[in-house]
């Protein structure tokens, strides 16, 4: 499920070398571009456009920034990264790959946009997001982001009380069901073709969790285009309001091959693997958000964009120096004198 955000004026591409180019213009890259922008490091983020949670109406669990609009916490997030001279630049990353030192050793990589731009960093952060892969059931994806929602902390509180189904989609939706029977007393979990123990369906047993083996072939809707029940392949049809889908998320990674970042599998979906503050096993590249981190919401994501980048900065600190002192050896073989 990809939807756009309005559009927006792009800045010029940066000639020659920058310190950090941030792919990806979500909470995270943003926040990394901004923590490094604040430093003084020269930053260009290459937005695609289209975040992951363009399709809800609002950003919730976020302090001080509840019930805020995702578009308007990113309008916000490029006003500020530009307030303090970084870049933000829209376009579609085609290629990312090393490319050859400076002459002092120090790390270059080559980005290239689909238009046929490049730019040359010295430091790149990955903050391209994942895209929510949905179950092929008719109807679903129109209501993905309102009717039909994954997260009950981002969602839950809007859809409380209404009666809510939770489609499965492997045995990770078994805790995705006790999270919304916390929400509603009217909770239907259809297995869908998946696995579900007797002890499991004990515990639905126990909180009042209605269980429905019959697979389901379509989403219905009422007269005014709401959600309204989904359909069963005997043809029967169960009235919901509310659908709770933990679909299989993706990460973005088209364009990013030359970056040969380490990848790993989750019960979730598949992600950048990374350390501490978003560092990879790939010199210079750096990770930040949903592309290493599945579940994070905008909040973890953003923080975890500002880790990044003070990490970045640190380490440009550390070449910067290591530069310096490199130029001074070369004008004085012999070393410091007294």
């Amino acid at each position: 499920m990809a939807v756009t955000t309005p559009p927006y004026a792009s800045d010029a591409l940066d000639e020659g070398t920058v310190d950090a180019v941030v792919i990806g213009g979500g909470a995270a890259g943003l926040n990394g571009a901004l923590i490094l922008a604040r430093s003084r490091r020269s930053v260009v983020v290459i937005d695609s456009g289209s975040p992951r949670n363009a399709p809800a109406e609002a950003v919730h669990g976020l302090l001080a920034l509840d019930g805020t609009p995702p578009s308007e916490v990113l309008r916000r997030g490029r006003e500020q990264v530009r307030q303090y001279g970084g870049r933000v630049v829209f376009g579609e990353v085609v290629a990312a790959e090393p490319a050859a030192p400076s002459a002092g050793g120090d790390l270059r990589f080559t980005v290239t946009l689909a238009d046929g731009r490049s730019i040359t960093a010295r430091r790149i952060l990955v903050a391209t997001g994942l895209m929510d892969v949905l179950p092929e059931v008719h109807g679903l994806a129109e209501h993905w982001g309102h009717s039909v929602v994954h997260c009950p902390y981002c969602h839950g509180w809007e859809v409380r009380d209404e009666p809510i189904g939770i489609l499965a989609t492997g045995p990770v939706s078994i805790d995705h069901a006790f999270l919304y029977r916390q929400l509603t007393e009217d909770l239907t979990y259809f297995t869908h073709g998946t696995d579900l123990d007797e002890d499991n369906r004990a515990r639905f047993a126990a909180r009042g969790i209605r269980v429905i083996d019959t697979p389901v072939t379509e989403v219905i809707k009422d007269e005014d285009g709401a959600l309204a029940g989904v359909r069963l392949a005997d043809g029967q049809v169960v009235a919901r309001r509310v659908l709770a889908v933990l679909a299989h998320m993706q990460i973005r990674a088209q364009g990013l091959e030359g970056l040969r970042l380490p990848v790993q599998d989750l019960p979730k979906g598949r992600s950048f693997a990374s350390g501490v503050a978003g560092i990879t096993e790939v010199p210079g590249v750096w990770v930040a958000g949903n592309a290493t981190d599945l579940t994070a919401q905008v909040g973890a994501s953003a923080a975890a964009g500002a880790l990044a980048g003070a990490d970045i900065n640190r380490m440009l600190a550390t070449a910067d120096t290591d530069a310096a002192l490199q130029e001074i050896a070369n004008v004085s073989p012999r070393g410091f004198t007294g």
